[in-house]
């Protein structure tokens, strides 16, 4: 009997390979837009459930500890139990809790709904990648596909910033978070036919390397995720540090002994995918003050409404989108080096020329140009990283390695955040227009993290598996 070509294992480069490519990065999108999405229906729904501010907080946090805490185990269980299986399962807890937030009765149901969530986006998130880099196994295909992957980081942000033009002025708080509802179906509709399954791999889950992983990050972005409101000096922040950096240390001393751990210390060792990683890390300090600070100046300073400062960012999408396929085409060539410099330099300009905004600034003149090269930056900072840090990794690992650059991007815009806020809050101390000088502060701090991005591409090995 000859064997029936079935949607689901379909081959690499044909249509219904490209159609799962659709699905996986449409998933992707759901998770990044949801974050908007949430910030958007915040002061709806404090009024509407009368929640306190420590409440309102615990809706923000509930989300980032089981998501950041469980990114790790996320991707070790795609490895054991089959990627498809796990995204799923992922995508369905996550628009069923995407459900239950729109329908809550009270703020402590939405903080459980949200835990639940972020429960579902830490397996869809590093199930994405994996199933991605699984599915084109030829090495030009493959990095195309990363491409377009790391693309929809910002089309996800321009789509949430546009969103929240939209429902700041006509949405209902519950239908907003009710919004990616629709998106999810869809995506558990599709996807049986258009993703193939990958093959259970025997194994089992190193309890000790789940828990101190997942305890680990989880309090390390929750502090730094704080320093916002509650400043370095507070106590719950520095126990929540060190709690973090203590437990992340024992963690890799348990990984050292076990015999299948959460994530293969061999893929930090190497010293290519390691700075890659690195690079991943640092690369978020130089374009998530842009996004951040920016539009709030547009509202505050200059008096855009959210409609209009949503459609400012455009040009960045534009610009990601319209390098995507030159940043592939120059990292198969030269490695990743060149083009995560490049990256990182444009993000520096970037920030220096922001640095400089005041309330006199024009868009078309102080701002257009800044955003044109952060979405270069993106472009050629994160694609070629992202590149080199899922390469020359068995299959079997497929799941642990982009479990780790996931981690390492929500940590590293964590990192930035907390930094740059920080920054902002001390240059503002005294100055005659404190908003502007802390922005002015920050920006400068984020080409700081850029320039590190640009040490580390300088200090990173083009391997000829890379080349």
């Amino acid at each position: 009997m000859s064997a029936v070509l079935t949607p689901a294992t379909a081959p690499p480069g044909s249509a219904r390979a490209a159609a799962g490519l659709v699905v996986l990065v449409a998933a992707q999108a759901m998770v990044l837009v949801d974050e908007m999405i949430v910030n958007i229906a915040l002061p709806g729904l404090s009024g509407a459930l009368a929640t306190t501010p420590q409440q309102l907080s615990w809706v923000l946090n509930a989300y980032l500890l089981t998501f950041g805490g469980l990114l790790l185990l996320g991707g070790r269980a795609g490895d054991i139990l089959g990627r498809r299986r796990v995204f799923l399962v992922g995508v369905a807890l996550f628009t069923v809790a995407s459900l239950a937030r729109g329908l809550v009765p009270d703020a402590g149901t939405l903080i459980a709904a949200r835990a639940v969530q972020g429960v579902g986006a830490a397996l869809v998130s590093p199930s994405v990648l994996a199933l991605v880099i699984g599915m084109y196994r030829e090495a030009g295909a493959r990095k195309r596909a990363i491409a377009v992957y790391t693309a929809v980081g910002g089309l996800g942000a321009a789509a949430g910033l546009l969103l929240a033009g939209v429902f700041t002025s006509v949405g209902s708080w519950r239908w907003v978070l009710m919004l990616n509802v629709p998106v999810g179906l869809l995506i558990l509709a599709a996807a049986p036919f258009v993703v193939r399954e990958t093959a259970r791999r025997p194994g089992q889950f190193d309890v000790a390397g789940a828990l101190t992983s997942a305890l680990g990050v989880a309090a390390l972005v929750w502090a730094l995720s704080a320093v916002g409101s509650e400043g370095w000096s507070s106590p719950a922040v520095q126990v929540a540090t060190a709690a973090g950096v203590g437990l992340l240390a024992l963690f890799v001393a348990v990984e050292r002994r076990a015999r299948q751990p959460v994530v293969a210390l061999g893929l930090l060792a190497d010293r290519r995918r390691g700075l890659a990683y690195l690079a991943v890390l640092l690369v978020q300090g130089g374009q998530i003050g842009q996004l951040y600070f920016l539009t709030q100046f547009l509202q505050q300073g200059l008096g855009y409404s959210a409609m209009l400062a949503a459609l400012s960012f455009l040009p960045v999408t534009a610009t990601l989108l319209a390098l995507a396929g030159v940043v592939v085409r120059l990292e198969a060539r030269f490695g990743p080096r060149l083009p995560i410099a490049v990256g990182a330099l444009a993000l520096v300009a970037s920030n220096l020329l922001l640095s400089r905004v005041d309330l006199s600034a024009a868009y078309a003149v102080d701002v257009l140009p800044a955003l044109v090269l952060l979405g270069a930056g993106i472009a050629f900072g994160t694609i070629p990283a992202t590149i080199a840090g899922t390469s020359g990794v068995v299959e079997a690992e497929y799941g642990s390695t982009s479990s780790v650059v996931t981690t390492v991007t929500t940590v590293g815009a964590s990192l930035a955040l907390a930094t740059l806020v920080t920054v902002m809050t001390a240059a503002a101390e005294g100055a005659a227009d404190p908003f502007t000088a802390g922005m002015s502060a920050a920006f400068v701090a984020g080409a700081a993290f850029a320039a590190a991005t640009l040490v580390v591409a300088l200090l990173m090995p083009n391997s000829p598996e890379q080349r």
